[in-house]
């Protein structure tokens, strides 16, 4: 009987944090072109005034991939879901979404942007002909944490891609964009 409960129990949660991270992330999808333009243009000034480095990188990447809302939410079982806009110079080259999904010892619900500075031709190239980048597989990326940011210069630049992971609201034990899918979407 008590393992029967159990079952009931651990149902009941995933089904909990199921309707729970589809309530959060159905409001995501409605962005329009202008709305992503304009999140995205206002995050991409955020990231330059918090990591000064970051508009450097600007200045050489091949394009910027900005991600200006991710939600993420999970109850043993989670995921993460935001749209964002690829720039190339100063104009929109495409949109694109950012999808994870993870299973674990999880709880909680959190926000955050995050911004890819593609490097190379190679990172640029991946992103327009493959039918998603999944992150952790393809070219290289390096989450620039406050230690890494503080050590990087244009100079030094040999990775593929970077990401700056900021503006982060609500409480989850982790964030990673690690297992993370950038497909391309209508706009």
């Amino acid at each position: 009987m008590t393992s029967i409960l159990r079952i009931m129990h651990n149902f009941l949660l995933v089904a909990a944090a199921t309707l729970s991270l589809g309530a959060i992330i159905a409001p995501a999808n409605a962005a329009t072109a202008e709305d992503l333009n304009k999140d995205a243009a206002q995050a991409l000034q955020t990231l330059y005034k918090s990591q000064p480095v970051a508009e450097d990188l600007a200045k050489k990447a091949r394009g910027i991939l900005v991600f200006p809302k991710i939600i993420k939410a999970g109850l043993v079982f989670g995921g993460s879901y935001g749209e964002g806009v690829l720039y190339k110079g100063s104009h929109v080259a495409g949109y694109y979404n950012s999808v994870s999904a993870s299973w674990g010892w999880q709880a909680g619900a959190q926000s955050y942007s995050y911004v890819l500075f593609l490097m190379s031709n190679k990172a640029a190239k991946y992103l327009n002909k493959s039918n998603g980048w999944e992150i952790g597989t393809g070219p290289t990326v390096v989450v620039a944490n406050e230690g890494v940011a503080k050590n990087l210069s244009t100079s030094s630049l040999k990775d593929d891609a970077y990401a700056f992971i900021f503006d982060q609201q609500g409480l989850m034990a982790s964030l990673s964009i690690e297992g993370t899918k950038i497909s391309r979407i209508k706009r």
